[in-house]
């Protein structure tokens, strides 16, 4: 089953062969040779376009091993995108009569190169095989050394020094070189501040709060929120550190820049975007770094006012990583924008609650972007594929309590979506999607879907779907007008689903009372806001242990004879989510 899981991943589902083994069609063969996509913290993907193959039955195969080793370790198969994906604006040409294989390998290990190795092969004649080597970048640290100027609030003057700052942003930026760290006193900074002087590759300007009080910027009053605290257009090499932006519109406004790092800021009571990177005109927003930050939001829970203009991170490009974030009361905690390229962006290790519209977002997406190890609690809807442009899109041991409606909105027809190992307690259905356009080119392994009572079917899909694959998921519910609803067909208990259904032939029934060794239990009232920080490992024999599949790369080290369904393997600690203690 393990290799057939393999296949159809990297080959969507196979079609009856209609032509004769062996033809030139049929053969594949590389058009040319396969390339990385910009790496990040955890991740390293990349894509390679292949001709021929009508019959799809090539595979791309993947392993890895770190600089060094001698051992090749199998990742999961690059992914082979659907030709009548949704397209998007800018997403890469693939010549007709081609395919797009994609794919990442994840949870590496941060500032280590790796090599890669791709094979093709494909039955009808055709193999090839290619190795890259890529490094994992490293969190953005300070180069030891670096000039510190030192500021405080005023209207001009001073040498930058400690007996004789920079009075004032203005000042500071008209003295600021690549290099340099701009040490800001506690204190209030006045209005907007555009940052107008970039820095160099390996030489930020880094605006950073010198730890004896609160360092605030552009931030105005309750009553009088102001519109803008921060603006950083076409800039690059731009680090915000320990800064305070509050009562404001938007807290720090990017357009077409590159390398801009925000770190350990806090942004209060923001009435429309936190950070937004939406602007990608000239194709140069990359490489940023947004990580423990706290973003708090003007939303209340519960919803009350329909979808909200109100996100706390929102941002289009690649090299992104952003991670180790709390985010609170908006309407998306994170999501993405289309733009000519918006692929490698990772997202983890955040913590995210009191959300009036969707959890995450991978929206407008192409390839290789990936969501994993977050929490999400009290979430209208839980993340969001509404369109993904044909993926891969990893979505990987996220814990989700108290989503109002879907756990996975996929609407507008997604294409590539990879979603593995999360956990979901819900209120009532507990895998819904409501739509009418059709779902392509999903997969679904080990998740663990709980829900309660309903008047319809615990898995519950007004949508059509096509070469979606979707087995080893397990569901608990309680009274419900049947177990599924798959491509207008009912299934009325899960035994049935497994006989006869498409798909789920080895899903699992998970009892909902008994499946948390906190002892949680599905929410009662989704408009009561839950607690954040809810332990959803599992509970010592839970039918959830043992009764998932074997994915390389994913769940490698398994504790028992077969990986646990959800976000945790039994025993296993619980990641750190949010905001990380600072390093002295």
């Amino acid at each position: 089953m393990i290799r057939s899981f393999h296949l159809r991943l990297a080959s969507i589902v196979l079609p009856l062969l209609c032509a004769l083994v062996g033809s030139a069609e049929n053969a594949a063969a590389p058009a040319g040779k396969p390339v990385l996509d910009p790496p990040t913290l955890r991740s390293l993907g990349g894509y390679w376009i292949v001709q021929g193959d009508d019959d799809r039955d090539a595979t791309v195969t993947a392993a890895y091993r770190k600089h060094g080793s001698t051992e090749w370790k199998p990742a999961l198969p690059f992914f082979r995108v659907a030709r009548d994906a949704k397209p998007g604006k800018g997403q890469l040409e693939v010549p007709a009569g081609s395919w797009l294989f994609a794919g990442s390998v994840l949870l590496l290990d941060p500032d280590s190169e790796y090599e890669i190795k791709l094979t093709l092969v494909d039955p009808d004649g055709g193999k090839a095989e290619e190795v890259l080597k890529q490094r994992t970048i490293a969190e953005p640290v300070i180069a030891t050394g670096a000039p510190r100027k030192h500021v405080v609030p005023g209207d001009g003057g001073g040498a930058g020094t400690k007996d004789d700052p920079f009075k004032g942003l203005a000042a500071a930026q008209a003295a600021a070189k690549p290099g340099d760290v701009m040490v800001l006193r506690a204190g209030n900074y006045g209005p907007l501040f555009a940052i107008t002087t970039s820095g160099e590759p390996g030489k930020p300007i880094v605006w950073q709060g010198a730890g004896d009080g609160d360092v605030v910027i552009g931030t105005g009053t309750k009553e009088a929120p102001s519109e803008r605290a921060i603006v950083i257009e076409n800039q690059h090499d731009v680090w915000l550190q320990k800064l305070t932006v509050g009562h404001a519109g938007f807290g720090v406004l990017i357009g077409d820049s590159s390398r801009v790092v925000i770190q350990r800021c806090r942004f209060f009571d923001i009435r429309t975007r936190g950070i937004t990177f939406c602007r990608n005109g000239t194709g140069t927003t990359s490489g940023f770094f947004i990580s423990d930050n706290v973003l708090e939001g003007a939303s209340a829970w519960p919803r009350s006012q329909g979808i909200e203009d109100m996100n706390a991170i929102h941002g289009t490009g690649y090299g992104h990583e952003i991670c180790y974030n709390r985010i609170s009361g908006f309407a998306d905690a994170i999501d993405t924008f289309g733009s000519a390229s918006s692929y490698s962006i990772d997202i983890h290790n955040n913590d995210v609650s009191e959300l009036t519209d969707d959890g995450i977002e991978l929206d407008y997406t192409q390839r290789n972007n990936r969501c994993y190890l977050n929490r999400i609690t009290n979430a209208y809807q839980g993340i969001s594929v509404q369109p993904v442009l044909g993926g891969p899109a990893y979505i990987v041991r996220n814990a989700l309590y108290n989503v109002c409606v879907e756990p996975f909105k996929m609407h507008n027809s997604p294409s590539g979506s990879v979603v593995l190992h999360n956990t979901i307690v819900k209120k009532e259905r507990a895998n819904v999607v409501m739509t009418s356009a059709p779902i392509l080119t999903s997969y679904f392994r080990n998740n663990l879907f709980i829900g309660t009572d309903s008047d319809r079917p615990a898995i519950d899909f007004d949508c059509p779907t096509t070469d979606c694959d979707f087995d080893y998921n397990g569901y608990g519910f309680g009274k419900t007008s049947g177990a599924m609803k798959w491509n207008n067909v009912r299934y009325a208990t899960l035994d049935e689903v497994k006989q006869k259904a498409p798909i789920e032939k080895h899903a699992t029934f998970v009892e909902a009372a008994t499946a948390f060794a906190s002892g949680i239990v599905p929410p009662a009232d989704e408009k009561v806001q839950a607690k954040i920080g809810n332990d959803l490992r599992l509970k010592e024999g839970t039918a959830a242990i043992d009764a998932g599949q074997p994915l390389a790369n994913v769940n490698d080290g398994f504790a028992g004879k077969a990986p646990d369904l959800g976000a945790y393997e039994f025993g296993a600690e619980l990641p750190h989510y949010g905001p990380r203690p600072e390093k002295k």
